[in-house]
């Protein structure tokens, strides 16, 4: 017998839950364990951040959560993010919004960036998530690997200039400047605009450009990432003994000379 359309009227209530709608077996309820332990040790981190009087805020928790999707998920922009969050019930469920629960307007993120997404707090819930995989015994000081890649700075090499120059800066917006033949490296030169910027290139045969060199050290067999930091040199990771605060990842018998 064949059902009877009714697309003109819908339920005015619905009785199940959001916990009930996402599958047993799917991967973000194990994602979902370790991020609420993590954040739930992170109250004193969190009070310390927000003044005591005043109008409640979006809870923290919220905004780092949905920021783990956009990368889980590799949603390109904070707007489609949010879009996501108000018709994807996955989402919802994952954050810990309610069906009925209005989402906040994407420009949220921007307003909260310099007060959640710090080095700091990134560094304490990094560190944490990887003390509950030691703590589990999800990980292994048997097998590692070291991998480093090059970050393209917010510099020009018209910026990249001799660190005794004095000289005032060539006038306009996109002056001409010749460097041809000039022989520059990081000992004598430096950007003016991004000071911490170096030149560098991934092998023999490629261009040199200014950026910033990031690296990871990850276990092989478990997947998890050790360690993870940006700088402008190569760093011999076992000297490593004051980096995240006197917490180097550089653990066991293994010890990786260079990084990058």
């Amino acid at each position: 017998m064949r059902g009877i359309r009714n697309d003109g009227q819908t339920n005015l209530f619905s009785y199940v839950q959001l916990e009930e709608r996402i599958p047993a077996n799917h991967p973000l309820r194990k994602i979902r364990q370790m991020v609420d332990l993590v954040l739930g040790a992170m109250d004193d981190v969190f009070d310390g951040l927000y003044s005591r009087v005043g109008r409640p805020s979006i809870p923290p928790e919220h905004l780092l959560r949905a920021s783990l999707l956009q990368v889980l998920y590799t949603i390109r922009s904070e707007r489609l993010l949010v879009e996501q969050l108000d018709y994807n019930l996955l989402f919802r469920w994952f954050v810990g919004l309610s069906a009925d629960a209005r989402v906040w307007d994407h420009s949220t993120f921007s307003q909260n960036r310099d007060r959640l997404f710090t080095e700091d707090v990134a560094r304490t819930f990094f560190v944490r998530v990887r003390s509950i995989a030691e703590w589990g015994k999800l990980t292994s000081d048997e097998h590692f690997s070291v991998d480093g890649t090059l970050i393209d700075a917010w510099a020009s090499h018209k910026s990249f200039v001799r660190k005794d120059d004095d000289n005032s800066p060539p006038e306009g917006r996109n002056p001409d400047v010749d460097f041809r033949g000039e022989k520059r490296s990081n000992k004598t030169h430096q950007s003016k605009t991004d000071p911490e910027a170096r030149l560098a290139r991934k092998s023999a045969g490629d261009a040199s450009r200014l950026c910033h060199m990031a690296h990871i050290l990850r276990a092989k067999l478990a997947g998890q990432t050790f360690l993870a930091f940006a700088t402008y040199n190569l760093v011999r990771m076992g000297s490593l003994s004051g980096c995240w605060g006197g917490s180097c990842a550089c653990i066991g018998r293994i010890t990786p000379k260079i990084a990058g």
